[in-house]
């Protein structure tokens, strides 16, 4: 099937219902070959890194890793953004602490050395520093022009300003960090048997102007497919917006949120607290796009990432 191409600018920056019945999934994807790094911090505390050097919208899994002594908190920034942590439970007294967290590059984050500077808390009350460095390269991403309608380009006063305030709406959305991980286990694919997409980062240029990266990835698929919340999470937006049409975003906790566009109708409520694989609507071609298909998209800690990367990369570990 050709890969629908959604001509939209994605605008990224209740009372509690119950949860919705799972449907089963398939597996998920290969993890990432990426090469990790691994940081001696002392007191037998070492920091893991599943890459040294991601490039532009990649998503990295952080581990700190306590050999002999309880770590009760650890505060970190990156990119002048706080990463939050979670804890694994022990599987025993005598296992290591282990502390997990996501870094997510942004799409669009110049390509430099950044530092990470974290700080571990033990039982004593003691503080441990701990630092590394994660070199951000330049992602590899195809151009391409294409010739829109005058209007999805240059939108009148009246659109102009409503898609102003939903871009700022989004981003207040994005800046809220929920303090509890909502999501328990692997991330799985929204529809299934599908598990290939494609456009990520795709630059645009419209009608002879540049556009905005695009910031998720495409799905192919008929008006009308079910679409399933890949993990758990609450429904904090389900409406239409202007450029992306009937829109779900769902808040996982600690930063991570995932949304998905163009719905032909949807299926859920702002503020409903669902379960992986819950019904969130059908596929659609509603909002700036050619023909049916789904977006979706991630962000983690306001940065856009890569969402084929929440399969590949949290699929590796024990949760």
């Amino acid at each position: 099937m050709r890969l629908t191409i959604a001509i939209c600018v994605l605008l990224l920056t209740g009372t509690p219902a119950i949860a919705q019945k799972s449907r089963p999934h398939h597996r998920a994807a290969a993890p990432i070959a990426t090469p990790p790094s691994t940081h001696d911090c002392g007191h037998n505390l070492t920091l893991h890194l599943s890459s040294p050097d991601p490039s532009q919208g990649s998503l990295l899994l952080l581990e700190l890793r306590s050999a002999n002594q309880p770590i009760t908190e650890i505060k970190a920034t990156w990119d002048s953004r706080e990463i939050p942590f979670w804890q694994e439970p022990r599987a025993d007294e005598k296992s290591p602490g282990v502390w997990r967290a996501l870094l997510g590059v942004d799409l669009e984050l110049k390509p430099e050395t950044y530092p990470l500077a974290l700080a571990a808390k033990t039982e004593s009350a003691e503080e441990i520093p701990c630092s590394a460095t994660i070199d951000v390269k330049e992602g590899t991403f195809a151009t391409e022009s294409l010739k829109v309608a005058p209007n999805f380009v240059e939108p009148n006063p009246e659109q102009l300003a409503r898609a102003e305030a939903e871009r700022q709406r989004l981003r207040a959305i994005f800046a809220t960090l929920t303090p509890e991980r909502l999501w328990d286990g692997r991330f799985h694919y929204p529809l299934t048997g599908v598990t290939t997409g494609g456009n990520f980062g795709k630059r645009r240029i419209l009608n002879g102007k540049p556009g905005s990266p695009h910031s998720g990835v495409d799905f192919p698929a008929p008006s009308g497919t079910p679409v399933y919340a890949p993990q758990r999470g609450r429904v904090v937006l389900a409406e239409p917006l202007y450029f992306s049409g009937n829109t779900v975003i769902l808040d996982h906790g600690l930063g991570l949120y995932t949304f998905y566009a163009h719905f032909e109708s949807i299926s859920v409520q702002p503020g409903d607290l669902v379960d992986t694989g819950a019904l969130l609507g059908k596929v659609g071609a509603t909002g700036r796009v050619t023909g049916p298909h789904l977006h979706w998209a991630a962000t983690v800690n306001r940065a856009r990432t890569n969402p084929l990367q929440l399969i590949s990369l949290l699929g590796t570990i024990d949760q």
